[in-house]
């Protein structure tokens, strides 16, 4: 039998909130999304059906969400870090899109950042240590925007620039599993309660 993977974006950061992109910077969340936070435990906790191993983000916006959201963290790593923004961490995309018309980070390169093949490689290491502790229990992972809709698109076999495709609300739960041995996203971006 296969568990259940939960995803768990953090909640709402000030730079979220303004559209500036937030990947090395480790910013703190709004009160909005402390309280966010806690209703994504109050969604999780409806959803869940026994123990799981957690995984954070070392981002404190990410372990911040855990923490408020009832959840014990099993292990925080880099591997669920949020796209490397490199010289665009801090911008906006109107912003960039200002020297760079058309920009989008799924289908632009980002300088000194990472690439859609890099962040593959990394959701797709991630993905298979996930499906190794998914025959034994639930996992829950608490990420980032970004790099969690390029977790979506990988579970289901889509490339990683198919993430484009997925909306992500700060707090939102997505639940990934199976239906007859294909992999599914069973919800999607269920907001906190």
């Amino acid at each position: 039998m296969s568990h259940e993977l939960f995803l768990i974006r953090h909640g709402q950061t000030e730079w979220s909130v303004n559209g500036r992109h937030t990947g090395r910077t480790d910013i703190p969340l709004t009160a909005a999304g402390e309280n966010q936070a806690r209703g994504a435990g109050l969604t999780l906790g409806t959803l869940r059906m026994g123990p799981a191993l957690v995984l954070s983000s070392p981002r404190r916006r990410a372990v911040r969400t855990a923490e408020l959201a009832g959840l014990v963290v099993d292990e925080v790593t880099e591997e669920l870090a949020e796209w490397d923004y490199g010289d665009y961490e801090g911008i906006t995309t109107p912003e960039i899109r200002e020297a760079v018309p058309g920009w989008t980070i799924w289908t632009h390169p980002v300088p000194d950042g990472e690439s859609a093949d890099q962040v593959t490689t990394r959701a797709d290491k991630l993905l298979e240590r996930v499906r190794a502790a998914l025959a034994d229990r639930e996992v829950i992972l608490i990420g980032h925007g970004h790099f969690s809709r390029v977790l979506l698109a990988r579970w289901i076999g889509l490339p990683a620039t198919s993430g484009v495709h997925f909306g992500l609300d700060p707090a939102g739960v997505s639940v990934l599993g199976h239906e007859r041995g294909e992999p599914q996203i069973q919800h999607l971006n269920i907001p906190p309660s």
